[in-house]
């Protein structure tokens, strides 16, 4: 017989071995810390122009960035913040390096969703924020997924659950049962007697709606990466926010975390990037109303295809109820009923030479067309690798293996990002 106090001891034991694997995975401040970059990686797969051509450039100019110098002298190595300075002053052949983004627009969004576990959501949306941050963007993740993943590999383990999607979505039921009240107000005052909507104490003493907009972002070891993270305590967030429901029916729950972005200044950042859990719920619901573009990673079995059918059909059905919700949207940018600026279909852990996964791919092709990804994310040892010690591809350095095998994992996500950095610089063309 195994009681809540066996768990809590289970729980116990857990907690020390993560201490353990921080210790072996972070820096000795027990901090994820990010590593420098190459010359020959600045040039050749961050700029994309020859090395010989970047290092001539910089030699040129001694108030740009000189890097650090290896002992041997052979190559120079450069931190994120450094890189983004050379791209900002630097041009090559009379061309920018700077990554393309609208003017005038507020930042692109895009959820990584699929209730079918192990699909690569996480990994997807990892790889696809260190990539963007790369290429020059600032990113902004939002972690949904209570399992917490996308956070504990972003460096965050230590989050308290009110600074979660969770508070998030407390804080605006708060200022949306506010909003309404004070309207009631304003109509008592011309004769029309409607009710005030109460909320218990246990809602409004926790002082969520104190907060500002900020307080829910959390820096990562990444200079432009920021995220809202998860923790395993807002696993909750599902039966709280049925019983918030309950406290104030009208209250359009699916646009909390929509109204929340809505805050940020349009140019705080370029990307975001949402990590959803693998369900359709009141967390997932926020992300998908919220998103701009929606990518659906999938792997190449039989069994991913079918939960990925499941899936396009219940958020289907899903995004039919809410067109129907009777109180409408508060302001912001989104609006019923929803519609994406695009949609994508990613296979993940892909194997080239597998029969099987072959056949699977041209069946996805056959059904979603046009609508799935060219470049498949093939499953290789270092993405394993990468995997197991909670970092990124990129963040690996690829002296820790051999070459052929980090650039092949790397040049993997790169054509799957840089499709995806095509699609969503499209969209957001088309975004008002």
């Amino acid at each position: 017989m195994f009681s809540h106090e066996d768990l809590a001891r289970m729980q116990a034991q857990s907690l020390r071995m993560q201490g353990v694997i921080r210790k072996q995975t972070y820096s000795p401040e027990m901090e994820k810390t990010l590593r420098r970059f190459s010359s020959w990686e600045v040039g050749e797969l961050i700029f994309k122009v020859n090395q010989s051509t970047l290092r001539g450039r910089l030699a040129s100019d001694p108030s740009l960035p000189q890097g650090l110098v290896e002992e041997d002298g052979r190559q120079r190595w450069y931190s994120l913040e450094e890189i983004n300075q050379i791209r900002r002053r630097l041009k090559v052949n009379r061309k920018s390096l700077m990554p393309p983004r609208p003017s005038g627009k507020r930042a692109i969004r895009a959820a990584i969703a699929n209730f079918k576990g192990g699909a690569g959501k996480s990994t997807v949306a990892l790889h696809f924020a260190h990539a963007a941050a790369l290429d020059g963007y600032r990113v902004l993740c939002v972690d949904f997924d209570p399992q917490a993943t996308l956070s504990h590999s972003m460096g965050l383990s230590d989050v308290d659950e009110e600074f979660t999607v969770w508070g998030v979505m407390a804080r605006d039921l708060i200022h949306q049962t506010e909003a309404m009240n004070a309207n009631v107000s304003m109509g008592a005052e011309s004769g029309a007697a409607l009710p005030k909507r109460s909320l218990p104490s246990s809602i409004t003493d926790m002082g969520l709606a104190d907060l500002r907009v900020t307080d829910f972002i959390k820096p990562t070891s990444w200079p432009t990466i920021d995220i809202v993270p998860s923790c395993a305590n807002a696993a909750f967030v599902e039966f709280a926010s049925a019983q918030y429901r309950h406290v104030n029916p009208e209250w359009s729950f699916f646009a909390a975390v929509s109204r929340y972005l809505d805050q940020l200044p349009p140019d705080a950042y370029d990307m975001i990037i949402f990590d959803c859990p693998p369900a359709i719920g009141y967390q997932s619901m926020n992300a998908v109303f919220a998103a701009d573009v929606l990518y659906i990673p999938s792997g190449p079995g039989y069994w991913e295809y079918d939960s990925t059918t499941s899936f396009i059909g219940q958020l289907s059905e899903a995004l039919e109820d809410l067109a129907h919700f009777r109180s409408g949207v508060p302001a912001g940018t989104m609006s019923l009923p929803k519609a994406f600026l695009d949609v994508r279909f990613l296979l993940t852990r892909f194997e080239p030479n597998n029969d099987l996964h072959r056949a699977m791919q041209q069946a996805f092709v056959k059904v979603f067309e046009d609508r799935v990804t060219e470049h498949p994310i093939e499953m290789t040892r270092a993405v394993e690798q990468s995997g197991r010690f909670l970092s990124s591809i990129y963040e690996i350095d690829y002296r820790d293996m051999t070459r052929e095998t980090w650039r092949r994992a790397r040049a993997s996500f790169d054509q799957a990002y840089e499709e995806f950095r095509t699609n969503l610089v499209s969209a957001w063309e088309e975004l008002e």
